[in-house]
């Protein structure tokens, strides 16, 4: 792979993050409820610091909805200003390539925290047996962060869907997400495990809605999974580097706690 090229994911990521959304070990389960469950990853040794912000990975087992439906939810953008409250502005900036994109997305947050927006590069996978989607933070030239919004981060977030049969499916969310600001990080994970099972009821909704939708705008239109449909400008690979946290200049402020406040109480 090019220098240039080198920022989307390869066959290697891909199957790093199926590895991920499928292993047993190194999960504390936080929930098991109505065909959901929620995990935390825990560290592989005891003698190593835990990450500070969690990993987490929900499964949800759907059974009425297919995984090409689930798919399409995700990646159409106008159907998300439907069923997704906290949004506030999304759209896609450029082709990466055929199954690569990037883009920016920004959503509410509850009073007084300051609203949050992010820049992701994001890339996707379908074979006859699961549909994957992986996005990570990147830094475009032109757009850098806002001065009303406080740039999150995505480590890594992603979907591995996996049908069950024609109208039901295996959906599982996996995601590393830092929100910055002035968030401790002992309450970032508290919030996301607790948040979690409200937001994959919310995206099986939208699921359960999105055929009559669909059917009422443009339903032949999915560039998502035909390319030949994408009206998107290219953009080199190269332009994009990896969006890291500490380069931010809206720096996280939980180093002025006191350090047992910073302990996940997990």
């Amino acid at each position: 792979m090019s220098h240039q090229s080198s920022i989307l994911p390869d066959e290697a990521a891909f199957a790093d993050f199926k590895k991920q959304c499928l292993s047993g070990g190194n999960w504390l389960n936080k929930y098991d409820k109505h065909g959901m469950q929620v995990w935390i990853e825990v560290p592989a040794c005891k003698g190593k610091s835990p990450q500070k912000v969690h990993k987490i990975k929900c499964k949800m087992t759907i059974k009425d909805v297919s995984a090409a439906t689930m798919y399409d939810v995700l990646h159409d953008g106008k159907y998300r200003k439907k069923w997704d409250p906290t949004m506030m502005e999304s759209f896609d900036i450029a082709r990466l390539s055929s199954n690569a994109d990037v883009g920016y997305f920004s959503w509410h947050c509850p009073a007084p925290i300051t609203n949050r927006d992010v820049v992701s590069l994001r890339s996707w996978r379908v074979t006859e047996e699961e549909y994957i989607i992986i996005n990570f933070s990147v830094k475009h030239p032109n757009h850098p962060p806002r001065s009303n919004f406080v740039r999150a981060i995505s480590i890594l977030t992603g979907y591995l869907i996996r049908p069950t049969g024609p109208n039901s499916c295996i959906f599982i969310y996996l995601s590393q997400a830092d929100p910055k600001g002035a968030l401790p990080k002992w309450v970032v994970n508290r919030v996301s495990q607790a948040l979690a099972p409200k937001v994959m009821r919310c995206v099986h909704k939208a699921g359960q809605d999105y055929p009559e939708w669909k059917r009422q705008n443009s339903p032949d239109h999915k560039p998502w999974l035909y390319p030949e449909q994408n009206t998107l400008p290219m953009m080199d690979p190269g332009l994009l580097s990896i969006q890291r946290a500490e380069s931010l200049e809206n720096v996280d402020e939980s180093s002025k706690l006191d350090a047992n406040d910073s302990e996940d109480s997990s």
